[in-house]
This record gives C-alpha cells, structure tokens and sequence, in this order.
C-alpha cells in the first residue's frame, strides 16, 4: 500500500517510448491506461505511450 506521498514505480520494458527510464521504468508523471471495460491483459492498452 502507499501512501498519499509516495508514488509506485511502473515497470515498463518499452523502450522506445520517451518516457522509459533506466532499469525498465516508466517516468511519466501520470499514466493512462485504456479502454474502461477492459477484461483481459491483451485488451489493455498505455494510452501515455509517446514514441522517442
């Protein structure tokens, strides 16, 4: 659990996305994930994605 200070780290290995980080992160201040009723991880989609 985390608390109102703190931020969890997001693993992501896609590296050509600007906002991957050193060791396998993800640097954006905010994350979008699509669609809303989405059922499986196949249908899910990082809408923050931006190519390099």
């Amino acid at each position: 659990m985390h608390t109102n200070n703190q931020s969890p780290q997001v693993r992501c290995v896609v590296n050509t996305c600007k906002y991957y980080a050193t060791g396998d992160y993800c640097s954006a201040k905010a994350i979008n994930i699509e669609p809303r009723n989405a059922s499986t991880t196949e249908m899910t989609d990082c809408a923050t994605f931006e190519r390099k």
